[in-house]
């Protein structure tokens, strides 16, 4: 058997060498660092005397140990995780050389001095590390006995729209549920909401519910509306729409809309509304969930009407109606990337009593708001709105996030209007459609940064009406919702230049200069990581390789270009929690980069690159066809050949902003290892090393967050005020929605629940599980 060992070490010492000798001098060539190409000659060396059976094999291999100790620590400082791939390969390796067996091999018969005490302590130390590990992800939450106190009005216990609120605060006045007592919370009923027979289509339940009165209400990733009882889960009713899926590659409902029709009796007086994955708008009766005869025809409005031609799987809705003055706001998802002339990305309003058109305002036409004549259409390939939008009610005002002109990734066709109101947040009148303000997050995008977050609407001392807007840039404006001006200063910035030919490049872009940025650190050739010398060496080829000026790097035919952060963010729709009584902001982000590159039109004939049909749909990654402009675009993450980031962890934060003063008060690793890994396979070792996360949080007046978001299956609950883990629970899948808090009066007690639905693209499993958490009953 050491005989085997002394072989099979040998081997990989010698194919370790080989390998960082290719990788370190193509990086060397690259004008990268020379020492991976140094450590393949220490290698082969190395190997060469293990094949001769010599000891100086580990005097060479060892002092080459120390003189890498000093090379990481001078490129890496003593940050674990960067120190991690340059030490653990190597140093194992060393071990191994000090092992009996090896000394053997080579001629070493005395005793290594220490040895008693060598592998003990070494064994004590991985031991006491994957302990540690264990503990700094513990939850060491007090277990009190005593509740919060219920809630002051019974309109406090309930969640009344997505977010909470129709400006999205995700905030709960309810304080049962408190730091002291966390750590009672028990799993008080879970729901099933069902997979789809046929699992042609790849579902994820994404679900934020709302809750009113003696009822919670929510929709199933198919567009099946749910009524469940808040105490039990148990089901009162279910109405299914047979929305018709085909095209659709990812079936997603987010959450679904609650009015009461002022001074109504009967059928239909309160009402839930949901729009589908097919395009229609449906208004249910709330309390039996019949459909309402009264409203557009049989209770459902078509959302195509003015469109033209809709290709399937091309235009859906995943986000909830809006809901101001008596009028349901809708925009549409449509397809990233493909065309030119795809569906229209107007936004429209429609009579949350008869469901008739009220108001269109389409970014073609901006200043005509009525339905397109006769034999005409809405403006195609326009920007669109996919996020959920706010409202404002007093100020009579509609906040409406925005897209991009199709495609994405070249904008030399897009017009004076798709420049001014792409990746903005544009504020309408309600009444009319018309533009109060609009303020622009990124100026002709390039680069997929559609606003994908809810505007979060916050009320500040002086009577000042504010609007926080995340982005996937990473940065937060903060405007004055009246006026749409900044209320902290944002500055414009000079940005890289050199595009394509063809396009045209905004020369400055618009920064928050008073707020901290969230798109993570900056790229550079050190922070490019691995869990090995090897794969960390090819993920800094990979980086010296492409084109890398900073953020808003125009992407390039001639190579690849790192896009920081990358479409996922930044800030993604999960959005913002704020705490008004604690005047912070929770904001759960990624750092996680994309690589990716133009390919000319000729280039992409070659290859076959076509938009897709409805047989044949995949999610917004990979290549893209942009057929109508003169270049196709291939995206992908910025991964490493086995499927991890090249860049360092941490890969997503959960941090809190003081509002007033625009400073970080705390920023903390978000999640752990548990459930990812290389070749995306999960490590079941809850190393808190900070992962990808999509989905929000709610805060509550008692000063806790509950977030679930991440790709490891886990939902949590941290202070505040203070960013320290109080609680922690496993789930079926991940938990990549947004959580919503309520008072059952029933039992007198608050709940927390969390759609568990996982997330394919981020994968984090699969589940159809609703779970409601309680205080147990005394």
């Amino acid at each position: 058997m050491p005989r085997v060992l002394n072989v099979l070490f040998l081997l990989i010492i010698a194919a370790s060498a080989l390998a960082l000798l290719w990788l370190g001098g193509r990086l060397a060539l690259l004008g990268g660092s020379p020492w991976y190409l140094l450590s393949g000659l220490v290698m082969l060396a190395t190997a060469a005397l293990i094949w001769r059976r010599k000891p100086l094999s580990i005097t060479l291999y060892w002092t080459f140990l120390g003189a890498n100790l000093i090379w990481a620590l001078w490129e890496a400082g003593l940050d674990y995780w960067a120190l991690a791939p340059r030490l653990a390969m190597p140093v194992c390796m060393g071990l191994y050389m000090l092992t009996p067996a090896y000394r053997r091999h080579v001629g070493v018969d005395r005793p290594l001095p220490g040895a008693r005490i060598l592998w003990p302590g070494l064994a004590t130390l991985i031991a006491g590390g994957i302990a540690l590990a264990f503990w700094v992800d513990s939850s060491p939450a007090g277990t009190s006995t005593a509740w919060g106190p219920s809630p002051a009005r019974p309109a406090d216990g309930d969640w009344i729209a997505y977010g909470n609120d129709r400006g999205g605060s995700r905030f709960s006045p309810l304080e049962q549920i408190t730091p002291s007592n966390v750590g009672n919370l028990k799993p008080a009923w879970t729901f099933h909401a069902g997979k789809l027979a046929d699992g042609k289509v790849r579902t994820s339940f994404q679900a934020n519910p709302i809750k009113v009165g003696s009822r919670l209400y929510l929709c199933a990733a198919n567009n099946d509306v749910i009524a469940l009882d808040p105490e039990t889960g148990r089901t009162l009713w279910r109405h299914s729409p047979k929305t018709d899926l085909t095209g659709v590659y990812g079936a997603v409902c987010r959450g679904v809309t609650y009015y009461s029709v002022p001074e109504a009796r009967g059928l239909c007086a309160e009402r839930i509304y949901t729009a589908t994955l097919d395009a229609r708008l449906i208004a249910l009766d709330a309390a039996t969930g019949r459909p309402c005869p009264s409203f557009g025809r049989g209770g459902q409005v078509d959302l195509t009407s003015g469109f033209g031609k809709v290709e399937k799987g091309y235009y859906f809705v995943t986000s909830p109606p809006a809901l101001v003055r008596g009028k349901l706001v809708l925009g549409g998802w449509v397809i990233d990337g493909q065309k030119t002339g795809e569906p229209p990305g107007v936004m429209r309003a429609f009579d949350a009593v008869t469901g008739d058109f009220v108001w269109a305002f389409d970014i073609g036409r901006p200043n005509r708001h009525g339905l397109p004549p006769e034999g005409q259409t809405f403006t195609r390939g326009s920007p669109n709105s996919w996020a959920p939008m706010s409202s404002d009610e007093a100020l009579g005002l509609i906040y409406v996030p925005t897209g991009n002109a199709t495609p994405d990734y070249f904008g030399g066709h897009r017009t004076a209007n798709d420049d001014r109101f792409s990746s903005a947040v544009v504020a309408l009148d309600a009444e009319s459609g018309a533009v109060r303000w609009s303020f622009q997050t990124t100026h002709h995008d390039l680069w997929d940064y559609d606003v994908a977050s809810q505007p979060t609407l916050v009320d500040l001392p002086g009577g000042i009406k504010g609007l926080l807007q995340p982005t996937k840039r990473g940065e937060i404006f903060f405007l004055d919702r009246v006026t749409g001006n900044p209320i902290l200063p944002v500055a414009e910035r000079a940005v890289p230049q050199g595009g394509v030919k063809g396009e045209r490049l905004a020369n400055t872009q618009p920064y928050s200069i008073a707020m901290p940025s969230f798109g993570g650190p900056r790229p550079t050739e050190q922070r490019m990581w691995g869990l090995t010398p090897i794969d960390q060496a090819m993920c800094r080829i990979r980086f010296k390789e492409a084109r890398f000026d900073g953020d808003m790097t125009p992407l390039s035919t001639e190579h690849p270009t790192i896009t920081w952060p990358g479409y996922l963010g930044g800030i993604d729709w999960g959005g913002v929690a704020v705490d008004p009584e604690r005047g912070l902001m929770i904001v759960n982000n990624n750092q996680v980069a994309n690589y990716n590159y133009l390919i000319p039109r000729t280039a992409a004939d070659r290859r076959g690159i076509k938009p897709m049909t409805a047989s044949h749909m995949s999610d917004v990654g990979g290549p893209a066809a942009q057929m109508g402009v003169p270049y196709a675009a291939q995206i992908a993450p910025f991964l490493s050949p086995i499927a991890i980031p090249c860049q360092q962890p941490p890969y997503g934060r959960i941090s809190a902003v003081d509002l007033k003063t625009g400073k970080m008060v705390w920023s903390k690793i978000f999640g752990t290892s548990r459930d990812s890994g290389p070749l995306a396979l999960p490590t079941f070792v809850p190393i808190p090393m900070g992962v990808p996360n999509i989905g929000g949080s709610v805060a509550t007046a008692s000063g806790l967050t509950f977030i679930g978001a991440t790709q490891e299956h886990a939902f949590r609950a941290y202070e505040t005020a203070t960013g320290r883990l109080l609680w922690k629970t496993r789930l079926p899948a991940g938990g990549n929605a947004s959580p919503t808090t309520y008072w059952s009066q029933e039992s007198g007690r608050q709940f927390v629940v969390i759609a568990a639905g996982g997330h394919g693209a981020m994968l984090s499993g699969s589940s159809d599980e609703l779970i409601a958490y309680a205080l147990p009953k005394p």
